[in-house]
């Protein structure tokens, strides 16, 4: 039961991460021209639109993950213009780019919170780092609570901004890679990617790899968060 109520923080975690990351596909692609996600009702917090673009993603397939193993898996996606992208590869690079940036950010509010938390003397340094146990409570009930919400946002938040930057299509890495091509050259790259059978192998390879990638970005974050500590 414990874990199946844990695994419910993490799906709200997820949500409203995955909600956040998509909402700024929205607004960099509205900032660059391209209305399509904006009228589709993707640029917003409110889960809901999201959800009905990825039923299955965001909803089906998370909640089932988090509840039988404590840990969401799951999906979403915004819509754009593939004209607009072709037209103007380095917007929509920059598109590709705002969500992972938008994860980062949220890594950052818990690692402020997390501090925060241990000046007021709600959370403590932990003797062990985990995934689900970033920060120790200094008492159970409400601080218990608080230290396993701020830490599922910094370790989930850290996986989907590193796993979305992964050079590999269908990933936002492999859309930012435009921000370092000339334009041509960027068309041509996502002509390149766009192949669906270039899509699945960019999944499979990107699952197959990002563990050992993870773990060491891990522990280096957490050794940013407590420098000095010994973690990391």
């Amino acid at each position: 039961m414990d874990r199946a109520l844990d695994g419910l923080v993490w799906y709200v975690v997820f949500l409203f991460s995955t909600s956040l990351h998509e909402a700024a596909h929205a607004w960099a692609a509205q900032r660059g021209g391209d209305p399509t996600a904006y009228l589709g009702g993707q640029l917003s917090l409110d889960p809901r639109p999201h959800i009905r673009r990825e039923p299955f993603g965001m909803l089906m397939l998370p909640l089932f993950t988090a509840v039988t193993s404590g840990w969401p898996i799951g999906y979403a996606s915004a819509p754009y213009d593939p004209v607009w992208a072709a037209n103007h590869p380095r917007r929509a690079a920059w598109m590709s780019l705002a969500g992972p940036a938008a994860n980062l950010l949220l890594v950052l509010a818990a690692s402020a919170t997390i501090w925060l938390g241990i000046a007021a003397g709600v959370f403590a340094v932990p003797d062990t780092v985990s995934g689900s146990s970033i920060v120790a409570p200094v008492s159970e009930g409400l601080a218990a609570a608080a230290a396993l919400l701020v830490s599922a946002f910094f370790t989930l938040n850290l996986i989907l901004c590193l796993f979305n930057l992964m050079p590999l299509p269908p990933l936002d890495g492999a859309g930012a890679v435009g921000v370092f091509l000339s334009d041509a050259a960027a068309r041509r790259f996502q002509e390149l990617t766009r192949h669906p059978m270039l899509a699945i192998a960019g999944i499979v390879i990107a699952w197959n790899v990002f563990g050992p990638i993870f773990r060491r970005a891990f522990w280096i974050a957490v050794g940013l968060l407590y420098p000095g500590s010994g973690f990391g």
